[in-house]
C-alpha cells in the first residue's frame, strides 16, 4: 500500500515516519512523523519539537518502520533550503563513527547559520524608465547615463557609480525617472575569473603545476602533496589547480590554519583571480556568515577560504580541496568533537570522489610517509620562486656566546641586528612565549605565583600590568608585594617572553622602530594592520610569537633570530622534534623571500641536536628519515594508533576513581594496550582535576571498537565527572 492510498476501510493514508538528526549529543536520530501534504527527503533541513523547544534538524537516511506515527511528534516545518547532499551526509556519519562522537554534534557543525535556512530577502532596486526630469542638471545627467544600461541598481550603488548624493536619486525617483523593482541579493564576493592574471611559471614550478593539473583533470579521488621550501611558489602552483576546477564549473575549498591572519593570501588570490574568495572563520559577522553559508549551498560562492570549520560547509558541487600548511597543529579541534581537519578533508574528498591537495614546506611525518608509500602523489619544489637565494643558517652556541647578565640575546645576534638595521633592512626575533615572563617569584621567600584554578604558573604581562593564566584566563593586577611574606620590591621575573625581548631590544637599539606581534596584545584587525605595516617596511625590528610563521611575506626581512630554539624540545610530546623542526624552519623561511641576501640564527644550548643540525644543513631528508625510523620502532603514528581519554572532575578522588574504573573495564585485545591512568601533565585546569588514559595499538587495530566497548562497560559519568575522548591526539597535556 502506498502512503497516498487509503486503507481498506477508507481511512486516511498512513503517515511517513522519518529519522531526524538534531544538533544534540544523542546517540542516534529521533523518529518524527511527516504531516500530510509535507514533502521531505533525506537531507531536508527541518524544524522539530524537542521537549518544550523547537530545534533545527536534518532528515536522515532510512525510513522508521514499525513505529506507530500516532505516538510521535510531527515535523513542524521544512526550510526553503537545498537539502544536505548524500555525500555530505555520508561524510558526517563517517566523522561521527571515526571520532566516536554523537552524530548530532557532528551534524551541528554543518548547521552553523540557522538564519540562512530561509532564502535571503529580495533587495529593493531602481530601474530607469522612459520619463525624464523637467530640469536636467549635470548630476542628474551622470545618474541617467550610469543607469542607461537596462540593469537595476541599488540606491546607494547608483549614487556611488554616478558620483552624486542619494538625494539626487530620490528626486529623480519622485519624478518617475526610476521605477522600484526587486532583485536577488548581491553575492558575497564576485565570481573568480580563472584567466584573470595567469602567472608565468618556470622550471620546477611549471613542472609541478603540470603534474598537479594531471591529477585534477583526470578527475576522481586523488591526494597530491606539494612539498616545497618556503618561497618556492607553492601557492602559484595550486592556483592553477583551482583555475582548472573553476573552468570545470565546480566549487573549491581552501583550508588555512589561521584565516583571520591571512590578509596577504586574500590579496594574492585577488591578484590572480580578480576577486577575493569568500571567507569562513569565527571572526566573521553573523550576517556575513549567513550569506556565505546560503550562497555556498546554492552554488553562488565558487571559492571559500576558511579555517577548519569550513570543511563542514554544505557545498552544492565541491570539486577540489586545498589544505595549505597541512602540518599546522591549528587544524586539530579539541572541543566537543575532536577531529583533525586535514585528515577529515582527505576523507571528504574520497567520499565526494574529487582531488585534494596538501601543501607544506615541512610536511607532517604522516603525510611524508603516505607520499613515500605511494598513497599520496608527491610534488617537490626544490628552489625558491625566481631563483631567490635561501637564507644562510647558523647556530649560536649559547654556552660559548652567552648573553649579558639579565639579558637573553647573544652578542652574536645583537651584532647582526645592528648591521641589518643599519642597512635599512628588517630583523625578526622569534620566541614562542607570550607576555613578559613565564614565572614570577619572590626572591625572599621563594613564593611562586600560580593560577588558583590550574596547575600552571601565572604569566606576567607587563604591558597590561597583569599576571595571567594562559589556560583558563584567570588574571589579577601585578602585585607590588609578595602575598606570602609581604616583602615589597623583591618580586623577580624569571625567563623571557616577547615583551621582555622587546624591552631588551629597545635598550640596545633605542632609535629602531620595534613592533611586538602576539595574539594576546591585539585583535585580528589590529594584527592585520601591523602585518601590513611590516610588509611596507614601517618597522625595523619585529618581535613575535608563532603567528609570524604563518606564511607572511615581508620583502625587507633579511635577518631572523630564534631566541630560544630549544623551547619546544623540553617536553614529553612524541611529536616534539617534528613540531620544533617545522616551526623553526617556517620562521627562518621568512628571511630573504625577495632575493636579498639573508641570515637566520638559532640560539641554542644543544647545537648538536638532530633538529638543529637538520635546519642548519638544510638536510630535510636526513631529519625525516631519522624521525620516521624512530616512530616506526616505537609503533607511533603513522605506524601505530593512539587514543587519549581525559577524565576530569571537581575532586581529584572522583577523577582518579572513574579513570581506574574505565581501565578495569578495558577489553583484553591483542595488539592494543592501555597506559595509565595517571595525572595529566596539566593536572588541574579551571578547577577540574584531570587523569589521562592513553590507548596504544597497531596500525590495523580497531581503536574505535576498543574504546566504545571500554566506555560502554565502564562506570557511567556521574556528578561532576566528565570524559573526553580524542582519537589520534595531537596534544599530550
Amino acid at each position: 500500500m502506498t502512503e497516498d492510498s487509503s486503507d481498506l476501510f477508507g481511512g486516511p493514508p498512513a503517515r511517513r515516519v522519518v529519522p531526524v538528526l538534531v544538533p544534540m549529543p544523542a546517540p542516534k536520530a529521533y523518529s518524527y512523523a511527516v504531516p500530510e501534504g509535507m514533502a521531505v527527503e533525506p537531507g531536508s533541513i527541518v524544524q522539530v519539537p524537542l521537549g518544550p523547544r523547537q530545534v533545527v534538524g536534518v532528515v536522515w537516511d532510512g525510513e522508521d518502520h514499525g513505529v506507530d506515527p500516532k505516538k510521535l511528534k510531527e515535523i513542524t516545518r521544512v526550510f526553503d533550503c537545498p537539502p544536505l547532499a548524500s555525500d555530505m551526509r555520508a561524510f558526517l556519519d563517517w566523522v561521527a563513527a571515526y571520532t566516536v562522537s554523537p552524530p548530532g554534534l557532528v551534524a551541528r557543525m554543518a548547521l552553523r547559520a540557522p538564519a540562512a535556512f530561509d532564502p535571503e530577502p529580495m533587495v529593493e532596486a531602481l530601474r530607469l524608465t522612459e520619463a525624464r526630469p523637467e530640469r536636467l542638471t549635470s548630476a542628474r545627467e551622470r545618474v541617467i547615463a550610469a543607469a542607461d544600461n537596462g540593469f537595476a541598481w541599488t540606491r546607494s550603488g547608483l549614487a556611488h557609480a554616478a558620483g552624486t548624493s542619494s538625494s539626487v536619486i530620490d528626486g529623480l525617483t519622485q519624478q518617475g525617472v526610476f521605477e522600484t523593482v526587486f532583485m536577488a541579493p548581491p553575492p558575497v564576493v564576485a565570481p573568480p575569473d580563472p584567466d584573470f592574471a595567469r602567472h608565468r611559471l618556470e622550471g620546477p614550478q611549471k613542472q609541478a603545476a603540470s603534474d598537479l593539473l594531471e591529477s585534477v583533470e583526470n578527475g576522481g579521488f586523488s591526494v597530491s602533496l606539494i612539498d616545497g621550501i618556503t618561497g618556492s611558489g607553492k601557492t602559484e602552483v595550486y592556483f592553477e589547480a583551482i583555475a582548472a576546477t573553476l573552468k570545470a564549473g565546480r566549487q573549491v575549498l581552501i583550508l588555512l590554519p589561521e584565516i583571520a591572519l591571512t590578509a596577504s593570501f586574500m590579496e594574492r588570490f585577488q591578484d590572480r583571480f580578480g576577486t577575493k574568495p569568500a571567507e569562513w572563520h569565527s571572526d566573521l559577522a553573523p550576517r556575513t556568515r549567513e550569506k556565505v553559508w546560503r550562497q555556498v549551498t546554492e552554488g553562488g560562492v565558487r571559492v571559500v577560504a576558511g579555517a577548519r570549520s569550513a570543511l563542514f560547509l554544505p557545498f552544492e558541487d565541491l570539486g577540489l580541496i586545498v589544505v595549505d600548511e597541512e602540518h599546522d597543529p591549528a587544524y586539530k579541534q579539541e572541543d566537543r568533537v575532536f577531529y583533525n581537519a586535514r585528515d577529515m578533508a582527505v576523507v571528504r574528498a574520497r567520499i565526494g570522489d574529487f582531488p585534494i591537495v596538501l601543501v607544506s614546506a615541512t610536511p607532517s611525518v604522516e603525510s611524508r610517509v603516505n607520499g613515500d608509500l605511494g598513497r599520496y602523489k608527491p610534488i617537490h619544489l626544490p628552489t625558491r620562486f625566481g631563483d631567490a637565494a635561501l637564507p644562510t643558517l647558523g647556530v649560536v652556541d649559547m654556552r660559548r656566546h652567552p648573553p649579558e647578565r639579565g639579558g637573553f640575546l647573544s652578542p652574536v645576534l645583537l651584532n647582526q641586528i645592528g648591521k641589518t638595521v643599519g642597512r635599512g633592512e628588517q630583523a625578526l626575533l622569534f620566541l614562542n612565549r607570550r607576555g613578559y615572563a613565564p614565572l614570577t617569584l619572590c626572591r625572599v621567600c621563594g613564593h611562586r605565583f600560580q593560577c588558583p584554578d590550574c596547575s600552571s604558573w601565572l604569566v606576567e604581562h607587563r604591558f597590561r600590568g597583569q599576571i595571567q593564566c594562559h589556560h583558563c584566563g584567570y588574571a589579577e593586577k601585578t602585585p607590588e608585594a609578595c602575598p606570602e611574606c609581604g616583602t615589597f620590591d623583591h618580586l623577580v621575573a624569571c625567563g623571557p617572553g616577547v615583551e621582555r625581548i622587546a624591552e631588551e631590544v629597545d635598550r640596545h637599539f633605542p632609535d629602531a622602530r620595534t613592533i611586538v606581534l602576539s595574539s594576546d596584545l591585539m585583535g585580528v584587525k589590529r594584527l592585520r594592520l601591523e602585518l601590513e605595516a611590516i610588509a611596507r617596511g614601517e618597522a625595523d625590528i619585529v618581535v613575535g610569537t608563532q603567528l609570524v610563521a604563518k606564511g607572511h611575506n615581508f620583502p625587507m626581512m633579511t635577518l631572523v633570530g630564534i631566541v630560544d630554539a630549544d623551547i619546544g624540545l623540553a617536553n614529553g610530546d612524541p611529536r616534539a622534534a617534528e613540531r620544533t623542526f617545522q616551526l623553526l624552519s617556517q620562521v627562518t623561511g621568512r628571511a630573504g623571500r625577495t632575493g636579498l641576501k639573508s641570515l637566520g640564527l638559532l640560539q641554542t644550548y644543544q647545537p648538536q641536536h638532530p633538529v638543529m643540525q637538520a635546519i642548519v644543513s638544510g638536510d630535510q631528508q636526513a631529519f625525516y628519515e631519522r624521525e620516521i625510523g624512530e616512530r616506526e620502532k616505537a609503533l607511533l603514528p603513522p605506524f601505530g594508533r593512539l587514543a587519549s581519554i581525559i577524565v576530569s572532575a571537581e575532586t581529584r578522588a572522583d577523577a582518579e576513581t572513574h579513570a581506574r574504573g574505565l581501565r578495569q573495564a578495558a577489553p583484553k585485545v591483542t595488539g592494543i594496550s592501555i597506559l595509565g591512568p595517571a595525572e595529566a601533565p596539566l593536572a588541574l585546569i579551571r578547577g577540574r582535576h584531570r587523569f589521562r588514559l592513553l590507548v596504544h595499538g597497531r596500525r590495523n587495530a580497531d581503536m574505535q571498537g576498543f574504546v566504545k566497548t571500554m566506555l560502554a562497560s565502564g562506570p557511567k559519568p556521574r556528578g561532576s565527572v566528565n570524559v573526553q575522548l580524542d582519537i589520534d591526539p595531537q596534544s599530550f597535556l
